[in-house]
């Protein structure tokens, strides 16, 4: 699943790019997924590579 949430961050940041070149405004719902992507992102990594738990919070692309 978190590959596939990152290689739709990427296209989001690629029309983000876009978005940023003829608008000069980073569209604050890309923002904000791309945002999610890198939070659960890192949310993963933590909990398989650092904090071995028996109990894990709630993944979800929102703060």
């Amino acid at each position: 699943m978190l590959f596939f949430l990152t290689i739709s961050a990427l296209v989001a940041a690629i029309f983000a790019w876009f978005a940023i070149l003829f608008t000069g405004r980073y569209p604050r719902s890309l923002f904000d997924f791309i945002e999610g992507v890198i939070r659960w992102h890192n949310c993963v990594a933590a909990y398989a590579f650092l904090l071995i738990t028996d109990r894990y919070p709630p993944f979800s692309l929102q703060a």
